[in-house]
């Protein structure tokens, strides 16, 4: 039997920031894992091995059985909207429903999303601009920068720079360290095999829809 990932230690007197506890759908898992504030968990895996639908279900988007619970609060007490929030999942093709890509942003967070843009590589003109107009990677960092402006405890990251060239894939790992340095947990997939390394994260393998540690 596969052994199952897990992260850093816990201190015992302390609930795991993200604790998962036998979560399965009918064709993938189960999963068991703890993971700390501020720590990463990089997954990789061949396509179609389970990466996203692992995501899918930790963010409460697909049917499953099984317990998530953050900071010790279970995923069951949480309305899902709420839950979705604060575990925000960001999927490798981004979805878009407004014209404009800056009508995406709630206009209080508007600002924040703006600068968070501008480190990314996104300057004013495609964050003002037509969705349509967006290039692949402008649309890939947006839908990051739509998820980091919650501030949510946890981010779930489905190839988060995957269509990026190195020098913009780079800025978006500095903002996600910054944000673990904050005590953001990160769960991400990743065909990279060093970017995990690049964020200090521990590693899992996605074999057959079921979570290994690499041997």
């Amino acid at each position: 039997m596969a052994e199952p990932a897990s992260a850093a230690s816990q201190d015992p007197q302390r609930p795991a920031r993200l604790s998962v506890q036998g979560l399965r759908s009918g064709i993938s898992g189960p999963f068991d894992l703890e993971l700390a504030a501020g720590t990463c968990l990089a997954v990789t895996g061949v396509s179609g091995s389970g990466k996203s639908l692992f995501l899918r279900l930790l963010a409460d988007l697909d049917p499953g059985e099984g317990r998530v619970l953050l900071d010790g609060v279970d995923r069951a007490s949480v309305a899902a909207p709420l839950w979705r929030r604060r575990v925000p999942y960001v999927a490798a093709e981004s979805g878009w429903w407004l014209e404009r890509a800056a009508d995406h942003f709630p206009a209080g967070r508007r600002d924040a999303a703006r600068a968070l843009a501008q480190r990314l590589g996104v300057g004013p003109e495609p964050f003002d601009g037509e969705v349509r107009r967006l290039s692949t990677g402008e649309k890939q960092r947006l839908a990051l920068v739509r998820a980091l402006v919650l501030d949510s405890p946890v981010l779930l990251l489905d190839e988060p720079t995957g269509p990026l060239d190195p020098d913009s894939a780079r800025k978006v790992e500095a903002v996600l360290l910054e944000r673990m340095r904050g005590g953001t947990t990160i769960v991400l997939a990743s065909h990279d095999p060093e970017q995990g390394g690049r964020l200090g994260a521990a590693a899992a393998m996605m074999r057959d829809r079921r979570l290994e540690r690499p041997r």
